[in-house]
């Protein structure tokens, strides 16, 4: 018997198609599957002047609002005018709510007696590119977050725990899913000028979180001949890319090639590397992981539990620059393994991380949202007084 319809809106990113980070892959991923399986899906964009704006995308409703340009602002502008258009059509049986920091807008959702799980995504308040008063906001936010969704979602085991132990507060734990990728259908390599597993791979925005310096240093310490392929830019000027340029400069064997947008060239660049190197540290299940495991690309990851958990055994883990070093030294002298465990991860994305079963997983929830299950009140959303995370 198929489950009742189910009118549920996705706000809280910048929309789709998606083409900035995780948060849009999983509306992008999960509300496609949605709609196949009969519900209507709204997905809130962002937009700017001179954007397209269809009105359909893969079976989903999209609804286009602006985002004030500012970091901190961004976010929480666009998420006030979608949660408004909300209160004012009604009709949603479900949000799904995305960031903690919108968590702010959650009694207004309450108020139209719309129930809300909102993803929590990762650490936010870790993040360098806050200062005080937004490390403050965040750590307030997800405070919010648990004393007035319905539930909450966690995208990793880390992330899970962490809620446990400052709040006390049980998630629905549901992870990304990971596009597996053949080499059958990798080519245009050569547009960049690299020959198949001869380079070592970053991408990553260029944020401290993400120790893309980190990687760059670890490469110049070491003796590896094959060049560093570095994807990846910061949306904001910032000290840190003023730094990981001033890095990259002292090697002509290190290759800032910026964003690469074409998501069939970025997949060529995973599958066809020596070594992905992983440096995020705050968030929880990264999408750019997962795809990097798809590929069959060895990883070597920064060491925190959110890329231990993903990873398993077969990951290859570094928490300092001569670290780092080391695996790359001994990919480039041992690649046929390097290889190997390529293919255990892509083995373990198969299984363990596919769409269909975290679409499953949002359905299920949102039908139990639906008929009235919930869990606020249960938590306060007062922080225990000891916490590890601090």
């Amino acid at each position: 018997m198929a489950p009742q319809p189910l009118r549920i809106a996705m706000i809280g990113t910048r929309g789709v198609p998606a083409t900035y980070g995780g948060f849009e892959t999983a509306v992008e991923e999960v509300g496609r599957r949605l709609a196949a399986r009969g519900h209507t899906v709204t997905v809130y964009c962002r937009s700017r002047k001179g954007d397209p704006r269809p009105e359909r995308y893969a079976g989903m409703q999209l609804v286009y609002f602006p985002a004030a340009r500012r970091r901190s602002l961004e976010t929480l502008s666009h998420t006030g005018l979608s949660v408004a258009h909300v209160l004012r059509h009604r009709g949603h049986d479900v949000a799904l709510v995305f960031n903690a920091a919108n968590s702010v807008f959650l009694p207004l959702l309450r108020l139209r007696q719309v129930p809300t799980a909102t993803h929590v995504d990762g650490l936010e308040w870790r993040r360098g590119k806050w200062g005080p008063a937004g490390k403050k906001y965040y750590r307030s936010a997800e405070s919010m977050a648990v004393r007035w969704s319905d539930a909450l979602i966690a995208d990793a085991k880390g992330i899970a725990t962490y809620y446990i132990d400052e709040f006390g507060a049980t998630t629905e734990q549901i992870a990304y899913g990971a596009p597996i990728l053949r080499h059958s259908q990798m080519t245009r390599l050569e547009e960049l000028g690299c020959e198949p597993r001869a380079y070592h791979l970053v991408v990553a925005r260029f944020e401290p979180e993400n120790h893309v310096d980190l990687a760059i240093e670890g490469y110049l310490r070491s003796s590896a001949t094959h060049p560093l392929v570095v994807v990846g830019s910061t949306p904001y000027p910032a000290e840190y890319d003023t730094r990981v340029r001033e890095l990259a400069a002292r090697s002509d064997r290190v290759r800032l090639i910026g964003g690469v947008w074409d998501q069939d060239l970025l997949d060529v660049l995973y599958a066809n590397s020596l070594t992905y190197v992983h440096g995020h540290s705050v968030g929880g299940t990264n999408p750019s992981l997962l795809r990097a495991m798809g590929a069959a690309a060895p990883v070597v990851a920064y060491d925190v539990s959110f890329n231990r958990d993903v990873l398993g055994p077969a990951g290859l883990l570094f928490r300092d620059a001569d670290g780092l070093a080391a695996h790359l030294v001994a990919a480039e002298a041992n690649s046929e393994e390097f290889a190997a465990r390529g293919q255990v991860l892509q083995q373990r994305a198969a299984s363990e991380y596919t769409w269909d079963a975290v679409a499953e997983q949002y359905e299920q929830l949102s039908l139990k949202l639906a008929n009235g299950e919930s869990q606020r009140g249960r938590f306060d959303g007062r922080r225990r007084s000891a916490s590890q995370w601090d």
